[in-house]
C-alpha cells in the first residue's frame, strides 16, 4: 500500500506540469492571464516556503537545544544547522548555476528574456534554438522537482502525512504553472504533442521518481536536508514567477493574485489538517 500511495502522490505532484504545456500550441495567449496565474502560484509557494521552513527550523532548533541540554551529542548543534543552510544553498544556488551554465550560456540572455516577456519568439530565435531553450528549462525544473519529490517521500515515510499532502498540493499547483515557463519560448512555433509530452516527462517525472525513492527510508537528517533543498528551489522559482507575473500583468492585479495564492495555500493546509484530525 505504501508503494501505491507514493506512486499516486508523486504522480499528482509531478504530472500536473502537463496542464500548462498546451499553451505552446496557441498562436496567441493572454499575457494578463499568464501573469495572474504566475503570481498566484508564487503566493502558494510563499506559504509553502513558510510551512516547510517552519518544519525545518523546528527540527534544527530541537536538535540544537537537545545538544545544549546534554540529551544529544554536541555535534548535532553544528551538524543540523549546517544541513539546513547547506540544503537551502544547494537548492537555490545550484539552480542559479544551472541556469547560467546551460540556459543563458547557450543563448543571449536578452533573447530568452524577450521571448518570455513577449510570449513569442524574437526574430533571432530559430525554432531549433527555441526547442533547445525549452528543453534546458525542462531539465532545470526537473532537477528541483526531484528534490521536491524526495521531500514528499521523506515526509510520508516519516509519518508526516499532512506535510506530505501539503507538499503534493503546493508542488502540484506550482508544477501546473511550470508548464507555462517551459512553453513560453515555443509560443508561435506550434511544437508537436510528442515533443511537449517529452518536455513534461523531463520536467515532471523527477517528482514522481523522487517521491518513490524518498519513501523507503526514514532519516531525520535526510528529511531536513531534502526539505531545505526544496526550500531553496522554492525561493528560486518564486523569484522567476514574480518576474514573469510582473512583466505579464499590472502591478495591482499581480500583487492581488499573490495574496490570493498565499491564502489558497493557507486554506489548503487547514483543510488537510482538519481532514486528518491533526
Amino acid at each position: 500500500m505504501q508503494l501505491l500511495d507514493l506512486v499516486l502522490l508523486g504522480a499528482v505532484a509531478g504530472f500536473t506540469i502537463y496542464l500548462g504545456l498546451p499553451i505552446a500550441r496557441l498562436k496567441s495567449a493572454s499575457a494578463g492571464l499568464k501573469g495572474m496565474l504566475n503570481s498566484a502560484a508564487a503566493g502558494i509557494l510563499l506559504f509553502l516556503l513558510v510551512d516547510v521552513m517552519g518544519d525545518a527550523f523546528e527540527t534544527t532548533s530541537g536538535k540544537v537545544l537537545a545538544a545544549l541540554a546534554g540529551t544529544e551529542p554536541m555535534s548535532s548543534a553544528l551538524f543540523y544547522p549546517l544541513l539546513l543552510v547547506g540544503g537551502v544553498s544547494v537548492g537555490l544556488l545550484g539552480l542559479v548555476w544551472f541556469e547560467d551554465r546551460y540556459i543563458f550560456g547557450q543563448v543571449p540572455k536578452g533573447a530568452v528574456s524577450r521571448a518570455l516577456a513577449e510570449s513569442k519568439p524574437p526574430a533571432a530565435l530559430s525554432e531549433d534554438k527555441a526547442n533547445r531553450i525549452a528543453m534546458m528549462i525542462a531539465i532545470g525544473i526537473g532537477l528541483h522537482n526531484f528534490s521536491e519529490g524526495l521531500a514528499i517521500g521523506q515526509s510520508y515515510a516519516g509519518g508526516a502525512i499532512s506535510l506530505a499532502l501539503l507538499l503534493v498540493v503546493g508542488f502540484g499547483l506550482h508544477n501546473a504553472t511550470e508548464g507555462f515557463g517551459i512553453a513560453a519560448p515555443l509560443s508561435g512555433f506550434k511544437p508537436s504533442w510528442k515533443f511537449l509530452a517529452l518536455l513534461g516527462l523531463i520536467g515532471g517525472g523527477p517528482t514522481f521518481i523522487g517521491a518513490i525513492i524518498g519513501g523507503f527510508w526514514v532519516s531525520e537528517a535526510a528529511s531536513l536536508f531534502f526539505l531545505a533543498l526544496a526550500a531553496g528551489a522554492i525561493i528560486y522559482v518564486v523569484k522567476e514567477l514574480l518576474y514573469h507575473g510582473r512583466i505579464h500583468g499590472e502591478g495591482l492585479k499581480v500583487m492581488g493574485c499573490l495574496v490570493l495564492g498565499f491564502f489558497i495555500g493557507f486554506g489548503s493546509d487547514l483543510l488537510i489538517k482538519y481532514a486528518l484530525g491533526s
